[in-house]
C-alpha cells in the first residue's frame, strides 16, 4: 500500500518549491514556536449543534504551537452538502474542505476541484509510515481512479458501534441467563412476555435507521442485508435471496407473531423506542453502544436497580458465529481544495496529525492544561469528566482538528460499564472488515437506480414476510422477482469495483 501512495509522488506538483513541513520524518515536535513559519489557510468545516465552532477553542492555539498554522473557518449556514456544492460551482474554494462522505469527495475530486493527496506523498513523510501501519483505512479513502481526494482517518469510527443490549437486572430477577443463540433469546423473550405481558421485551427503532438494523439481524444468520465478500468463497453476494436471509425471517415472525416485539416496530422512531426502555417496557435491544451509559445515566437516578449492560450477539444459525457488523469506520474527513495557493504547505500541515504527537494532542489535548502524564498513562485532568463536555469546552475531536485518533481518550471519560462494553464488543467483530470499494459514476447510476428498485423491493418484502401479510412459502417466487429487478448486475458492480481497487493495489499505479 506504501509503495501504492508513493508512487504517485513524482513530478506531479503545482508548486516546486519544497514547504517547511511542521514535523519532520519522526520528529516529536517542533522545540521553539517562534522557529515556525507562521501560516493561514482558509477552511470551510462541519458545524455540529452539540459542540457548535468556536474560535476561541483552546484546541486551535495548541495546534499553531506544534504547526505554526491558523486556520480562518467558515462553517455552513445550514446543511454542509449545501454549502460544499455553492462553494465548488462559485470555484471561490476555501484551501481546506470537511467532506462528509467519501462518495462527495471522490465526485468532486473526479471534477477537479480537489487535490490528489497521493501526488504529495513525498512531503508528507508521516502518513507514508502510517498508511504502512493502516493499510485497510488508506485503501478505503481511495476513489474509483485510484487517487485519494480525502485523508484517511483511524480510531474516532469506534463511537460507531452498534450492539446488543439488555436489562441484567430484570434477567437476574428473573432467572434468566444472557443468551448466545436466537433460541435461547426467543425462550427468554417468551419468559418476559409471559411475566411482563404489556411489554414488548424486544425493540428496536428500526424506522430510524432499518438499514443498519437490518445489518445486526443478518450478520448474525451469516448472511447480509445487501451486496457483500463472503471471505470463504471470495465472492461476492446477495444476502438477502440466500437461504440464511429466509431463516432470519422466520424467527422475527415468530417474534411479531408471539408480540415479542412491537407491532409498529417496522416504524418505531428514537422516542417511542426510548419511553419504552425506560420505562420497562422493553427490555433487550440493538443500538450504538453509548446507549449505556445514556439509559444507565438518565434511569439510575430514581432507579438504581436499572442496569442496561452489553450483550454478547446471539447467533442465528446452529454452530453459527457470534458477530456484530463492523460500523465502526469514518466516512467523513479533510479534503485540500485544488484551486489552493498554498498546497505544499497544506500538506506539511496535515502531516503533522499522522505522528504520534499530533495524535496525543487531537485525542487528549495538552499535558498540563487538559491531561496529566503517570508513566506511560495519560489521564485527562479531573475536571475534564464527560466526553460532550470536553468537546465543547476545548475543541477537541471536532470538525477539522483530527484525523488520526486514541480512542482510550473518549474511553477514559465513559462509566465502568461502557468501558467494559467496548472490552467486550472487540471480542465480536468480524474476522476482516467488508470491503468498502469506490465507484465510478456509471456504477453509482446503477447503484441509485437497479439498486434502490431491489432495496424497496427487499425492504417491502420483509415487512410483509414479518407480518405475515406475505407467505414464507413464496420464498422462491421472491428471490426470482429480486433477480429480475438485477441483483446479478448489482453484485457485479461491486465485483468490478472490488477488482479494480485489488488490481490497483498490488499493481503499484
Amino acid at each position: 500500500m506504501a509503495s501504492l501512495l508513493l508512487s504517485g509522488c513524482s513530478g506531479n506538483n503545482n508548486n516546486a518549491a519544497a514547504p517547511e513541513a511542521a514535523v519532520q520524518e519522526g520528529s516529536e515536535g517542533s522545540g521553539s514556536p517562534s522557529a515556525l513559519p507562521v501560516k493561514t489557510f482558509t477552511a470551510l468545516l462541519d458545524n455540529n449543534a452539540t459542540f457548535p465552532y468556536s474560535e476561541s477553542w483552546p484546541v486551535w492555539s495548541w495546534l499553531k504551537e506544534k504547526t505554526g498554522v491558523t486556520l480562518e473557518v467558515q462553517t455552513p449556514s445550514g446543511e454542509l452538502e449545501e454549502s460544499l456544492n455553492l462553494a465548488i460551482a462559485s470555484k471561490n474554494l476555501p484551501d481546506i474542505l470537511y467532506m462528509p462522505n467519501r462518495k462527495e469527495s471522490n465526485k468532486f475530486g473526479q471534477q477537479g476541484a480537489l487535490v490528489d493527496i497521493k501526488e504529495y506523498m513525498d512531503k508528507m513523510p508521516n502518513l507514508s509510515k502510517w498508511i504502512q501501519q493502516y493499510p485497510d483505512e488508506a485503501k478505503a479513502a481511495l476513489s474509483a481512479d485510484g487517487k485519494m481526494y480525502m485523508f484517511p482517518n483511524q480510531g474516532f469510527g469506534e463511537t460507531n458501534r452498534l450492539v446488543w443490549m439488555y436489562r441484567k437486572d430484570v434477567f437476574d430477577k428473573e432467572g434468566l441467563k444472557a443468551p448466545t443463540t436466537y433460541e435461547e433469546l426467543h425462550e427468554a423473550l417468551q419468559v418476559l412476555k409471559a411475566k411482563y405481558p404489556d411489554s414488548f421485551p424486544l425493540s428496536i427503532r428500526y424506522g430510524q435507521n432499518p438499514d443498519e438494523l437490518n445489518a445486526s439481524m443478518t450478520i448474525n444468520f451469516g448472511t447480509s442485508e445487501g451486496a457483500y465478500y463472503n471471505f470463504d468463497t471470495s465472492e461476492w453476494h446477495y444476502g438477502p435471496t440466500e437461504p440464511a436471509y429466509k431463516e432470519m425471517l422466520g424467527m422475527w415472525k415468530s417474534f411479531y407473531d408471539e408480540g415479542l416485539i412491537p407491532p409498529d416496530f417496522l416504524s418505531l422512531q428514537t422516542k417511542q423506542w426510548q419511553d419504552m426502555v425506560s420505562t420497562s417496557k422493553s427490555f433487550v435491544t440493538v443500538d450504538y453502544i453509548s446507549r449505556i451509559d445514556f439509559f444507565n445515566n438518565a434511569m439510575q437516578k430514581d432507579n438504581p436497580e436499572f442496569n442496561m449492560q452489553f450483550l454478547a450477539p446471539p447467533a442465528g444459525l446452529a454452530d453459527g458465529k457470534q458477530l456484530n457488523p463492523y460500523f465502526h469506520y469514518l466516512e467523513s474527513g479533510l479534503t485540500v481544495a485544488s484551486t489552493s495557493k498554498q498546497i505544499d504547505d497544506i500538506m506539511a500541515y496535515m502531516d503533522f496529525f499522522y505522528t504520534e504527537e499530533g495524535r496525543t494532542l487531537a485525542s487528549w489535548g495538552k499535558e498540563g492544561e487538559t491531561y496529566t502524564k503517570e508513566g506511560d498513562t495519560i489521564k485527562f485532568k479531573p475536571e475534564y469528566s464527560d466526553v460532550t463536555e470536553m468537546r465543547k469546552q476545548t475543541g477537541l475531536q471536532t470538525s477539522g482538528t483530527y484525523t488520526w485518533i486514541d480512542f482510550d481518550a473518549h474511553l477514559s471519560l465513559f462509566s465502568d460499564n461502557l468501558k467494559h462494553a467496548y472490552e467486550e464488543a472487540a471480542k465480536y467483530d468480524p474476522s476482516a472488515m467488508q470491503p468498502r470499494p469506490a465507484f465510478t459514476e456509471q456504477e453509482n447510476e446503477v447503484i441509485s437506480l437497479t439498486g434502490e428498485a431491489i432495496n424497496k423491493h427487499r425492504d417491502e418484502s420483509f415487512a410483509k414476510f414479518v407480518t405475515g401479510s406475505r407467505n414464507l412459502s413464496e420464498w422462491e417466487k421472491y428471490v426470482e422477482e429480486m433477480n429480475n429487478l438485477g441483483v446479478d448486475k448489482l453484485v457485479g458492480v461491486y465485483k468490478e469495483a472490488y477488482d479494480r481497487m485489488q488490481n490497483v493495489q498490488l499493481s503499484g499505479e
